[in-house]
């Protein structure tokens, strides 16, 4: 059993956790008002129905199982309870025997270095952890990622790793196999690995649905392992699956208690009392500040180098989630919550000034340690060490707010370990989707995400019918206009169009090799021609 609160007021302490939820500075009063507490039994209900395997995301006909990573007796079959149990079993045995040189790179010596190729929820999740639980040069494995579809960003993360590339780890994440910024990284670490002489199978894994296209390339080249990311798991929930778990547990970190902490936090937000369970507090504080519609910004302010990158995790699990058009009755809502952030007291030298004295559209979600760590503190003045100063600016930042009227929130962790982050990932996770079953809508798709990926197909497609019209001219130079209209059944090109056909030309002559060139001209009037 979970202990029960100690509420003052409107803070949540949680002492045995080394957790605490400080709601005083939004001004929120429990209970809501109506219509609001209506909704929390159905938001409860709702919960329930997706912790017992309902299909929670209609639109694919998933069930959503993330709460099950950390607690596989919750999952609805023997199957996927034997699957989580052994996949984590898997991916810490592994960890162990790469730690060990059990599994070692094919020309001797250990692999001391870890590559992680992935995107969105795939990336954010490993690298918030990955820095939160640093220990440095203790570290069993050094980690980089590929987060991206950016050329020099890869040219620049392999020029760090540079000679160690021989004793690199890659580990490739993508559930269908066929995420385009995923696959240019793969195929960007392929091209590296070639280079240097090195078969990329032998230093590669997989973590992604069993007979995905990524799935069958790893079988095709032989690669060390395969890990399975289930088609009931989001990107964005995915850390205490094998996306986060694995690269966290070859980097030395305690992915153990990472879940434990989660399993914790999922028992203390399973409570169905409004006022005890901090993740229905948190979600109905979202709603309070935002009116349900998201008309206030969730400004994030970790207190902790070791957590600053809470800010763009928390954006990706909250926005991706909350953002939506639509509603579970299909009426427009235009739903979200908008979320950025920095770390203090970095933000007293940034946009603290704005925040205090500038338009009022946001609220603060503070995040601090109250263990500094440090085994034998320095004192920076008589009596006040440097983590007193931290203190006081996190303090200070929050009255100087409230006494302008602006609100915000503070969720406290004892210190930075594996257990406060596990328990901070499943509290968001809880509070995402309450308040989604608040507002009535699916936290668990992302349709925007979809047309996005579509418009860059298309825009593809578009340039290579570019490139192909542009080489019909015989090397005679063109406009954007003459050639969008080329392209099109109409006589003349619309200036979306025109525009479009201007940009990808612009960018193809800005890059050698590429077989177009700029002759004259400024803007869409520029003219261009074939050189291959």
């Amino acid at each position: 059993m979970s202990e029960s609160p100690r509420i003052d007021g409107l803070v949540l302490s949680f002492e045995d956790h080394g957790f605490w939820l400080d709601l005083t500075e939004t001004l929120v009063a429990h209970p809501p008002p109506e219509p609001l507490a209506s909704r929390i039994d159905a938001a409860f209900e709702a919960m329930r129905a997706l912790e017992r395997g309902a299909i929670a995301n209609p639109d694919e006909k998933r069930m959503v199982g993330h709460y099950w990573l950390r607690a596989s007796k919750l999952a609805p079959s023997d199957e996927l309870r034997a699957a989580i149990d052994e996949t984590r079993e898997r991916v810490f045995s592994f960890a162990r025997d790469v730690h060990e040189g059990l599994v070692a790179p094919p020309g001797g010596g250990r692999f001391d270095k870890l590559l992680l190729v992935g995107i969105g929820g795939s990336a954010l999740g490993p690298q918030f952890v990955a820095n939160a639980l640093s220990q440095g040069p203790s570290d069993k494995i050094e980690p980089f990622f590929f987060d991206n579809t950016d050329p020099q960003g890869f040219s620049r993360v392999l020029a760090r790793i540079g000679d160690g590339l021989s004793r690199t780890l890659t580990v490739v994440v993508s559930k269908s196999g066929g995420t385009k910024e995923t696959r240019n990284g793969m195929l960007a670490a392929q091209r590296a690995y070639a280079a240097r002489g090195l078969d990329f199978g032998a230093h590669a894994v997989a973590v992604t649905q069993e007979g995905s296209e990524l799935d069958r390339v790893a079988v095709k080249d032989r690669w060390i392992a395969r890990f399975p990311m289930w088609d009931w798991v989001g990107g964005r929930t995915s850390e205490l699956s094998a996306v986060g778990l694995l690269p966290a547990a070859l980097q030395g970190l305690d992915g153990a208690a990472m879940l434990d902490g989660a399993a914790q936090m999922d028992e203390l937000t399973r409570v169905e009392d409004s006022a005890k369970n901090p993740a229905m507090r948190l979600a109905l504080a979202w709603h309070t500040l935002t009116n349900g519609r998201g008309e206030r910004d969730m400004v994030v302010l970790p207190y902790r180098d070791r957590i600053e990158l809470a800010s763009r995790y928390l954006q990706q699990l909250v926005m991706e989630s909350l953002g939506k058009e639509l509603d579970l009755d299909q009426k427009p809502v235009h739903q979200g919550i908008a979320v950025y952030g920095n770390k203090g007291s970095t933000d007293q030298h940034a946009y603290v000034q704005q925040l205090r004295d500038g338009v009022d559209n946001f609220f603060v979600t503070f995040i601090e340690a109250l263990d500094d760590e440090e085994p034998a503190p320095v004192e920076v003045e008589r009596g006040v060490t440097a983590g007193d100063y931290l203190f006081g600016f996190l303090e200070g930042t929050r009255r100087a707010l409230a006494t302008q009227g602006r609100r915000s929130l503070t969720i406290t962790v004892r210190r930075c370990d594996a257990r406060a982050i596990g328990m901070l990932v499943a509290l968001f996770e809880r509070a995402v989707g309450f308040y989604a079953a608040l507002v009535n809508i699916n936290a668990y798709h992302q349709p925007g995400v979809e047309a996005g990926k579509k418009a860059a197909a298309e825009l593809l497609a578009l340039q290579s019918r570019v490139i192909e019209a542009l080489r019909a001219q015989g090397g005679e130079a063109v406009t954007a206009s003459e050639l969008a209209a080329s392209l099109s059944s109409d006589t003349s090109a619309s200036a979306d169009a025109t525009a479009t056909v201007w940009r990808v030309l612009r960018r193809l002559a800005s890059n050698a090799g590429r077989g177009v060139e700029q002759v004259d001209g400024l803007g869409v009037s520029t003219r261009f021609r074939a050189t291959l």
